[in-house]
């Protein structure tokens, strides 16, 4: 069996994955599911009070994580979703991991493809400067658009309340789209030509509108390494939440399945 890190994203905890770690735990596998730095504890206490992750820092949160993973007995398989996608890219590229597996993954530096449907869902954090030096949030609304587009008013609803929090504003203004136009290598930078990486498994949801399949199979097709394996899945017709929504486990059995295949 093996060991299994899973990597929450931003604007929720690691409580996303509620239901994957008795799921793959329930076939033997040892889970792990870090926190961000200060994202340690409850949804509730955050929404409360954001102010302690409102300066985390990417740096940072993948300094954490390495310790986490270092700490483990074996190479696990990463799985990271949304901005824990990135940071999975980021923990390959630096030797970690003997598979990794990003789902509706944020992209690192260099990934200029930028839909109108991306645009529209991060609006709500980039429509104002000051949210740069701020925990910044979505509405229900806002959530229903860039998170739960395939799932009800009501359903979504149930998802925001259960999962939602605010989120460091600089990590969309400094590491997302704005990266792509700062001069010098940027703190989401990979090395697509590393040779030595893992392999790495891209799955994007047809419907996604935060992180839509054209983001993940430009990602994808950024890396170059002849001798690594690269390769995207998409689900058609799920939305973002594609972890939780209904039909999770389809989503769940091809990252572990795949990652079980491929681990090195």
């Amino acid at each position: 069996m093996s060991t299994i890190v899973l990597i929450h994203g931003l604007w929720v905890t690691p409580r996303s994955w509620e239901q994957w770690i008795p799921y793959y735990e329930a076939q033997g596998h040892t889970v792990v599911a870090p926190a961000y730095p200060s994202f340690e504890v409850e949804v509730e206490a955050l929404r409360a009070d954001p102010t302690p992750i409102a300066t985390v820092t990417v740096p940072e949160t993948l300094a954490h994580l390495e310790k986490v993973i270092n700490a483990l007995p074996e190479k696990p398989i990463l799985i990271g979703h949304s901005f824990g996608g990135t940071l999975t890219q980021l923990l390959l590229d630096r030797g970690h991991g003997a598979a990794g597996v990003v789902i509706g993954s944020a992209p690192p530096e260099g990934i200029r493809v930028t839909p109108p449907s991306q645009i529209k869902s991060l609006f709500p954090i980039l429509n104002n400067p000051a949210k740069r030096h701020q925990a910044a949030g979505f509405t229900p609304e806002q959530w229903h658009y860039a998170f739960c587009n395939t799932l009800s008013e009501e359903e979504s609803r149930a998802a925001y309340d259960r999962y939602a929090i605010p989120a460091p504003g600089s990590w969309v203004w400094a590491y997302g789209l704005i990266a792509n136009f700062k001069p010098g290598k940027q703190e989401t930078w990979v090395d697509f030509h590393n040779n030595e990486r893992a392999p790495l498994l891209f799955i994007g949801g047809g419907a996604d509108h935060i992180m839509p399949p054209s983001v993940n199979k430009s990602n994808a097709n950024h890396y170059k390494a002849p001798d690594t394996i690269t390769e995207y899945h998409e689900f058609p017709g799920r939305s973002h939440w594609t972890c939780a929504e209904p039909g999770w486990e389809a989503v769940a059995d091809k990252a572990l399945g795949w990652a079980l295949q491929h681990a090195r």
